[in-house]
This record gives structure tokens, C-alpha cells and sequence, in this order.
């Protein structure tokens, strides 16, 4: 809860995908809030009162996730909306083609999300999914401790570089220092 609050105000990507975390970790644990408590919760270092409401934080999720039928698999909706409002902002920029810094990151990450794609075999993903995705896949196989391919390090930091720079212009736009005209 701590973290996401910092992540949701200085990195969106981050962001998503520490969420994404959190509802693979409620999953892991069945929903079980008691669970959580005992493995997660209990071990923080903070008061009381903060444990509870980092208790009540991960019972909400739980309920959302229940609510939403997405016990197997999927993401909460007010995550996806967050998504959705990154790829509109993504398709902005790209549609407009003012700002050459994020082209230069889009282009050089543009074959490696063309690929992933492919390989996902989904072609409902946008683009700022394919890269969260990889990033996420990237982030899982990292905690395992399993071997990463030099190739898909090299295409995963084409991903994180785009990620990163329009995590920069969206928290811009949320301040109101970056305008979209539609």
C-alpha cells in the first residue's frame, strides 16, 4: 500500500507493474487474508495502525478480485483503465509526432514489441501492454533466478527506456504540463 501510493505518484509503469505483483501474490495465497497477514503483513516494520490499514488495503484487492472474476487470471479494471489511458496517451504521441524523443524509444522498441506479439499469439495487446508484459515476464523470470537470454535483455531495455519516458509524460500530463488536443 506504502509502495503503491510512492509508485502510482512518481513512476505509472512502475506502477502497474507492482500491482501486477500484488494480485499474482493474493493468488499465491488463495485469497486468503490471513495468509497475507502472517507472510507479508506481519513483517513489516510499521505501527499497528499501519498494519491495519495495509491489512484492510490487501482485503479490498481480494474483494475487487472476487467482484471482478479474476481469481485465475486478468487484472483489476481500474488497473486496466490506467493502461488504456497510458496507450491513449502512447497513440497521442506517436499520432502527433512533436515530441522526436519518444519516437527515437518507439522506433527502436517497435520491432521487439512487434515480436512479442507474435510470440504471445494475442493481437488484442496494445503496445504499452506488450511492453508491461515483457516487463512483467522479465521481472518473474529475474525472482526465479532463471537464466535471461542476452536477446531478451537487449529487448526488454528497448521496453523499460519507452515505458520510462512515457511514464514521464503521463505523470506530466497529469500535472497539466502536457496537453493532449484531440
Amino acid at each position: 500500500m506504502i509502495t503503491s501510493s510512492q509508485l502510482r505518484k512518481e513512476n505509472i509503469a512502475e506502477y502497474i507493474l507492482y500491482m501486477w505483483q500484488i494480485e499474482d501474490i493474493i493468488r499465491a495465497y488463495n485469497f486468503d487474508i490471513n495468509k497475507i497477514e502472517k507472510n507479508i503483513i506481519s513483517s513489516y516494520n510499521v505501527s499497528e495502525d499501519l498494519k491495519n490499514e495495509i491489512r484492510n488495503w490487501y482485503a479490498n484487492l481480494i474483494l475487487m478480485m472476487h467482484e471482478q472474476g479474476i481469481r485465475e487470471k486478468g487484472h483489476l479494471s481500474f488497473i486496466q483503465g490506467i493502461i488504456d489511458d497510458l496507450n491513449d496517451l502512447h497513440n497521442y504521441l506517436l499520432k502527433k509526432g512533436e515530441d522526436r524523443e519518444y519516437l527515437i524509444y518507439y522506433n527502436r522498441a517497435k520491432e521487439n514489441i512487434d515480436d512479442l506479439r507474435r510470440k504471445s499469439g494475442d493481437y488484442n495487446f496494445n503496445d504499452v501492454e506488450i511492453c508491461l508484459i515483457g516487463l512483467y515476464g522479465l521481472l518473474l523470470l529475474r525472482l526465479q533466478k532463471k537464466e535471461v537470454a542476452k536477446e531478451t535483455e537487449e529487448a526488454m531495455k528497448t521496453f523499460s527506456n519507452l515505458m520510462a519516458l512515457l511514464a514521464d509524460r503521463f505523470k506530466k500530463y497529469e500535472k497539466g504540463e502536457l496537453k493532449m488536443e484531440l
